[in-house]
């Protein structure tokens, strides 16, 4: 099974490009972030047409995430991340995939620090971290992937001296991601590839891609029955080069049947 996450960074923009990914990759789910539609604008025939079923949450101008499953039937079970009735932000949809619970989710960038976006990033932290505890005390096995905007370590970023003030590597946000670690969860690219430089996104600005100065924010975490089923991950960093892009590139994880 193939399970792979993009932040396609607007899926009517970028519909092109999202279409020939899927068609070249071939993921049986993909987590979308950063739809960047209202909820009627997503291009669902579009989709469907591509061989993929789909449960979105969209959201005008900005947000919104989604589950394409191109095999298995999608089965809801939430679509806002629980904890505060007033976050009206479309960041988080969850779904049972082949007996999967899959999270897909874009977290708040947090930036300017100090500030109310840095304050309601560390909010969605913890209720984030009071959600993901639930679900790992069921016992089932899950993924929750997306764009995380967080940078976990300096060797997941170009010149970490740079980011020093920065929301997505703030001491407390990377003490948040190690403590899901220690939580149980493991980091999917980091168990396979412990020591590689890994990134998932380049700036469309002062050359990025060219220059190889990203960053890995976008992340599998797995839960202990699906990290044992671990056999693969990558990134697609050849769709970032491609004509009209998103700044991010896909990232994917196979897994064994159970």
């Amino acid at each position: 099974m193939k399970i792979a996450t993009y932040n396609i960074n607007g899926v009517n923009g970028h519909l092109a490009v999202l279409l020939r990914w899927l068609q070249e990759s071939k993921p049986d789910v993909a987590c979308l972030q950063e739809l960047k539609a209202p909820q009627e604008k997503f291009p669902l025939e579009a989709i469907e047409a591509a061989g993929y079923k789909a449960l979105w949450q969209g959201q005008k101008s900005w947000n919104g995430v989604a589950i394409l499953s191109r095999h298995f039937d999608i089965q809801e079970t939430r679509r806002s991340l629980p904890g505060d009735s007033e976050d009206m932000h479309s960041r988080y949809i969850e779904a049972v995939i082949n007996n999967i619970t899959v999270g897909c989710l874009y977290l708040p960038n947090g930036n300017p620090v100090p500030g109310p976006k840095f304050e309601y990033k560390l909010g969605w932290l913890e209720r984030f971290t009071r959600h993901a505890t639930e679900l790992l005390q069921t016992g089932n096995p899950v993924v929750l992937t997306g764009d995380y905007n967080i940078i976990p370590e300096e060797r997941d970023v170009y010149k970490p001296e740079n980011w020093s003030e920065d929301a997505l590597f703030r001491p407390e946000v990377r003490a948040t991601f190690k403590s899901w670690m220690e939580q149980g969860w493991t980091d999917a690219l980091r168990k396979l590839y412990p020591e590689e430089k890994i990134y998932t996104y380049w700036d469309y600005f002062r050359s990025a891609f060219s220059r190889n100065a990203g960053l890995r924010i976008d992340h599998f975490l797995l839960s202990p029955g699906v990290s044992t089923r671990l056999t693969g991950a990558g990134v697609d960093r050849a769709v970032r080069g491609w004509e009209k892009t998103s700044d991010h590139a896909p990232v994917w994880i196979t897994l064994d049947d159970e």
